[in-house]
């Protein structure tokens, strides 16, 4: 699946449009960059004001809003927004946010409220035995299996009113995957060992590396639970692809590494471009060791670009300069109309809107025969 195919997306073959509504400049800017980057329409205004009159003329699919705003608040806006387009779906934003605040934006039909003064509780369904696993999410009652000394709470409850996280669902063993259904549906646990359901109150966000389209194909995933969890789907693209986060994310590991240890280091410049252009088959986890491996054997303040070439183990990664990318292109594009006509000349010329002569041009360049794809 694609995050062009989440709930965010249901307009057909057009860009899904979303307002964003934020009184804090850069706040704004970074929502506007980010969507644009996933592909999504996006019309960005500083007031609620705004908004309205934005509304009318952009009608957007989603609107985000900021909660905490002169005049008009996130409430109001949404208040609004439902009085005039009934349906609309509106998300808020809010680092500020109170519990009568988040009764009242759901009871108005807002989509989504943040949980950020909750807790929030993150567990790897993979790392642990399957009987281990059902304990520490719904819990047990004492003496239910041996060694079960005293009663465990389990991390629904440890997580009530917050956050569950759930990462690598996708090994989540099938029976509790059943049990898991039943309490996203019902929002009641029952704990190992008890005959009592207890209430909770929890979003669950959920993650993996694993294609769970596959895993239900084989029949190791259920159908029901995939399209309970799928409500907001969203792609992470690979390290890689979002070669611009490396050096925030290489800064934030330094303080954070700073905070546990107190040990304060710097990369030099050329060892921040280096890790920027590097190939990242482990993606952040494989990133975060380099960092705290760097750290750890660097003998000066400043990690030098030596040690990052030892720790990616050989020759390193880097971008393609303009003329590699769009040769690689081009010669891509050729050899897929090819393969589309059969190399046939003429009409991968008409497909490519090229006269044959700067075609065959094209194809001589780029060291393309069309003989190979006839034979294919």
């Amino acid at each position: 699946m694609s995050n062009k195919d989440s709930i965010l997306n249901q307009t057909g073959k057009r860009k899904a449009r979303i307002l964003v509504v934020d009184d804090d400049p850069g706040l704004l800017r970074l929502l506007t960059i980010r969507l644009r980057a996933e592909s999504y329409d996006v019309e960005a205004v500083e007031s609620a004001a705004q908004a309205l009159a934005a509304s009318s003329r952009f009608r957007p699919d989603l609107v985000i809003t900021d909660l905490r705003m002169d005049q008009m608040d996130g409430i109001g806006l949404l208040k609004e927004l439902q009085s005039r387009w009934p349906g609309l779906k509106v998300i808020i934003l809010t680092a500020h946010g109170t519990i009568p605040d988040a009764v009242q934006a759901t009871q108005m039909g807002a989509f989504g409220f943040p949980r950020r003064n909750k807790p929030f509780v993150a567990i790897n369904c993979s790392a642990m035995a399957e009987n281990l696993l059902e304990s520490e999410l719904f819990g047990h009652e004492k003496g239910s299996f041996t060694g079960a000394t005293r009663a465990h709470r389990g991390l629904f409850m440890a997580a009530d009113g917050g956050t569950l996280m759930l990462d690598e669902i996708g090994d989540m063993p099938m029976r509790l995957q059943v049990k898991l259904l039943r309490v996203l549906q019902e929002n009641v646990i029952r704990p190992v060992g008890s005959t009592d359901g207890i209430p909770v109150n929890v979003r669950v966000i959920s993650a993996t590396h694993r294609d769970l389209q596959q895993l239900m194909s084989a029949g190791q995933f259920r159908e029901d639970l995939y399209y309970r969890l799928n409500v907001v789907h969203i792609e992470m693209p690979s390290l890689n692809r979002r070669r611009e986060d490396i050096p925030l994310l290489v800064a934030h590991f330094l303080a954070q590494i700073a905070r546990e240890s107190g040990v304060r280091k710097i990369y030099a410049p050329e060892a921040v471009e280096l890790l920027a252009t590097a190939d990242w088959p482990g993606n952040i986890r494989q990133l975060h060791n380099v960092v705290r491996q760097n750290v750890a054997l660097s003998q000066t303040p400043i990690i030098p670009v030596e040690l990052v070439q030892q720790s990616l183990g050989g020759s390193p990664g880097r971008l393609p300069s303009f003329d590699e990318a769009r040769d690689e292109f081009t010669r891509s594009y050729l050899s897929q109309i090819l393969q589309i006509t059969g190399g046939n000349v003429s009409q991968a010329a008409r497909l490519a809107r090229r006269n044959r002569t700067d075609f065959y041009k094209l194809l001589a360049r780029h060291q393309l025969t069309p003989e190979e794809f006839k034979q294919r």
